[in-house]
């Protein structure tokens, strides 16, 4: 059992009574910051050198690719694995590869490094960050569902997704105006040190010791986990729905092209938009500790992705900065309820010898689903134009939405007791 400060129940600071969910917290919170910024300047650096729509969603796709391509193999070695020296090695392996692109955007770097070279460079960089996110992930969901009890999954889920929200809205924020005023390399220094923070919060973990030890071979282990999920009416379909909205309303990679040429912003205006979002994010989540959506989860996610797809719509459409804010904030919004919902399931419906397992399912579904998103976008922008390119993912969101809720209508008016009480079948018998 974690170690806790006597919490009480419905307290709203439960989950952080637990020493080691406060470290685990401490990672997420300052890795996430780190990783958002890079994620704001690397785009807009790269639609600065390229000018082109189809190289943001080469980012995207060089990242997704290690991502999704390993991501079972790094579920399997979560499980079998010690988590804390998993996550150090992790980090380290992250923050050099930020060293690598600091590096390369330095002046005197231009005498070593052809300039035709540093965008290939930068890819290769993602590509290694996407083979952590492949380990990072599954050991990260592993370790944060040990570091509290069961009973407090829900509250740790809030404060999980709270805190990577409040970051996501720091991260682009900061990095949109570093690099406005000082330029790209000092915001890599920057993001190192948050990277090194991050690093550093790792130490303080206790250490966790593999439930699993695999007796069967490595191909049946991880088959293991890809049937429990497909076997999950819940689990899957949570995971497709997220999955197929994001991939056709991945609007979030074209922000580089609507802050460039069609809001005139620059990338303070670019880091503002990516801080927009998770700003509603945040404020939605925080709402939500007060006013749970678990009541009836399944029917408040089909509510919640239809308003994510309304938004991306309406943002396509508009043309004032300002009427765009709020399109993103609401965006945000939704696609954190959404967020809240599958991750408390996923906390709930998987067992302890198989999260990393099904974790690394969920990050081929839903963790790469952001990088396959912006490869579409890309892709449909060069081929249609940035605006249709974004009214059409925003209507195929609602599409899937439409055709879920009627495949999907049996678990409506499912409570969260009734989908994570053991003894009840109802959910895989739909």
């Amino acid at each position: 059992m974690p170690e806790t400060d006597t919490p009480t129940k419905n307290d709203p600071f439960l989950a952080l009574r637990y020493k080691d969910f406060r470290s685990y917290l401490g990672i997420k919170f300052f890795f996430t910051f780190a990783y958002q910024m890079q994620a704001v300047i690397l785009g807009f650096y790269v639609y600065q050198l390229t000018k082109s729509a189809f190289a943001l969603g080469l980012i995207g796709l060089a990242e997704a690719i290690p991502s999704i391509g390993i991501a079972l193999y790094g579920g399997y070695i979560a499980d079998k694995s010690e988590k804390k020296k998993m996550l150090l090695l992790i980090l380290t392996a992250v923050t050099l590869s930020s060293t690598v692109m600091f590096s390369v955007t330095l002046k005197s770097m231009e005498t070593y490094i052809h300039a035709a070279w540093i965008v290939p460079i930068l890819y290769v960089m993602v590509f290694c960050n996407g083979v952590a996110r492949a380990f990072y992930n599954p050991a990260a969901f592993t370790i944060m569902a040990h570091s509290v009890p069961k009973e407090v999954y829900p509250n740790s889920s809030t404060w999980n997704s709270s805190s990577w929200q409040i970051a996501s809205i720091m991260g682009p924020l900061v990095g949109g105006l570093l690099y406005g005023f000082y330029g790209i390399t000092i915001t890599f220094g920057v993001i190192i040190f948050f990277l090194l923070i991050a690093l550093t919060s790792a130490f303080f973990l206790k250490l966790y010791p593999p439930v699993y030890t695999p007796k069967e071979s490595i191909w049946k282990s991880l088959s293991e986990g890809i049937n429990f999920v497909f076997h999950n009416k819940m689990m899957i379909g949570a995971m497709s729905l997220d999955l197929f909205s994001v991939f056709f309303g991945g609007a979030v990679a074209l922000l580089p092209v609507f802050a460039n040429e069609i809001l005139h912003v620059g990338p303070q205006g670019l880091g503002i938009m990516r801080a927009t979002s998770s700003l509603g994010a945040v404020l939605v989540m925080l709402t939500m500790a007060r006013f749970s959506p678990m009541g009836k989860p399944w029917r408040n996610l089909l509510i919640a992705v239809t308003g994510f797809g309304l938004s991306i719509i309406c943002f396509a459409l508009s043309r004032n900065f300002y009427l765009s804010l709020l399109f993103i904030f609401t965006e945000g919004g939704f696609d954190s309820i959404s967020v809240l919902i599958r991750g408390t399931i996923m906390q709930l419906l998987t067992p302890d010898h198989m999260r990393g397992r099904v974790s690394a399912v969920n990050q081929m579904f839903i963790g790469s689903s952001n990088e396959i998103g912006a490869f579409e976008s890309g892709t449909a922008a060069k081929l249609m134009g940035t605006v249709p390119s974004v009214l059409f993912g925003g209507s195929m969101t609602l599409l899937i939405v439409s055709i879920t809720y009627f495949k999907t209508k049996k678990l409506i008016p499912l409570s969260l007791n009734e989908i994570s009480a053991p003894e009840v079948e109802t959910v895989n018998n739909i």
